[in-house]
């Protein structure tokens, strides 16, 4: 009799954990890059981020001179200066792939046939004026394409932050991604969550399940170690972003 009720509550306390339980959503990092004929932040790697069922795409803009807003990681492409240079010479610059940097309104545009989310990290301009721009045309861009319900924006702009907060519609998804902010501050803000480093999260593990008593969601970027992966899905980690999303979805399954 001990052993069945032992037993039945054991059972019992599985079938508990499994219900509250949540695995992490994965994104790809720039996108899924390492597949074949891909580029980080290329229309391919967001296709193929989409093929494999991840949640969402990470993609990184930035504006050019003349306001272009156009797909890019770092503030430089093939030696040109993005911020500084006109879009005329930014856009016929090549990526890995063959493709060439992309507008955000092609991104978009392949975007609104897919069904992955789009994760928009706008980088952190220099001019914040212009920054400010930035998101309004931006937050335009994606109503544009009614793409509003499946997009979600991060940056390492406090500024950006409080921007996309204030322009984006209410409810938008907006994250943090410095690392400087504790969650409370995040909370009173108006930020979706935080969206910090794995560096980050191992310094403050704490900040799991104080973002998550406060309703705030947590994702943790760039994860590609099987060990950190465990180490954040057991942490509670709401999203993973990852250059290995497959690795990720194998481990989940």
């Amino acid at each position: 009799m001990n052993f069945s009720k032992t037993f039945l509550s054991a059972c019992f306390g599985i079938v508990a954990i499994g219900a509250c339980a949540a695995n992490p959503q994965v994104i790809a990092h720039r996108g899924y890059w390492k597949a074949d004929g891909s580029a980080q932040n290329s229309i391919r790697s967001l296709v193929k981020a989409d093929s494999i069922g991840c949640y969402g795409s990470e993609f990184d803009v930035w504006a050019t001179a003349d306001g272009a807003i156009v797909v890019n990681h770092d503030a430089t492409i093939n030696g040109i200066t993005i911020q500084t240079s006109p879009a005329s010479i930014v856009m016929p610059q090549g990526l890995h792939n063959g493709e060439t940097i992309s507008t955000l309104q092609k991104y978009l545009d392949t975007a609104k046939g897919l069904k992955t989310r789009i994760i928009l990290e706008m980088k952190e301009h220099a001019d914040k004026a212009k920054e400010e721009q930035v998101v309004k045309d931006i937050v335009a861009l994606i109503a544009a394409r009614g793409l509003e319900d499946r997009t979600e924006y991060i940056t390492f702009s406090k500024e950006g932050l409080f921007n996309f907060i204030k322009y984006a519609p209410k409810g938008t998804p907006v994250f943090y991604l410095s690392g400087d902010m504790t969650p409370a501050e995040l909370k009173a803000a108006g930020a979706a969550g935080l969206d910090y480093s794995i560096g980050a999260m191992r310094k403050h593990p704490e900040w799991f399940k104080q973002a998550h008593d406060l309703g705030l969601k947590v994702n943790v970027w760039t994860v590609n170690k099987e060990g950190d992966m465990k180490w954040c899905i057991e942490k509670g980690a709401d999203f993973i972003t990852t250059n290995e999303p497959e690795l990720l979805q194998s481990i989940l399954k």
